[in-house]
């Protein structure tokens, strides 16, 4: 997956303001905030988006949502509140191919989003 930029980030060969490495997730601030806490978590494995999760990705899910809270409590928007975003596709957004969840918070959300 070498023109994958996720892939590329979590292998270290392009730079990121990575805040949150382990085996499985790397958290980053995105490069073209929506909100004063935008933080990208990522899949270290490809997976182009939400439509190709099977039960093997079960336990890595299950670690980066407590990485999103984790991450919200660290930066200060957990009392507040955050939202966790997938896009999966054109229509809903979705620029780069490999699963990935935005983490956005300190600002008040509107609904619906879009």
């Amino acid at each position: 997956m070498n023109e994958c930029l996720f892939c590329r980030i979590a292998a270290r060969e392009v730079p990121a303001d990575v805040v949150h490495e382990s085996d499985h997730i790397v958290g980053f601030r995105d490069i073209n905030p929506q909100a004063p806490t935008h933080i990208l978590l990522i899949t270290k494995e490809h997976v182009s988006s939400a439509r190709d999760v099977d039960e093997d990705l079960g336990k890595v899910l299950g670690e980066l949502f407590r990485t999103a809270a984790h991450l919200a409590r660290a930066e200060g928007i957990d009392e507040g509140g955050w939202r966790l975003v997938t896009n999966v596709g054109p229509d809903a957004g979705q620029s780069v191919h490999h699963l990935h969840f935005h983490l956005l918070g300190g600002r008040q959300m509107d609904w619906p989003p879009g």
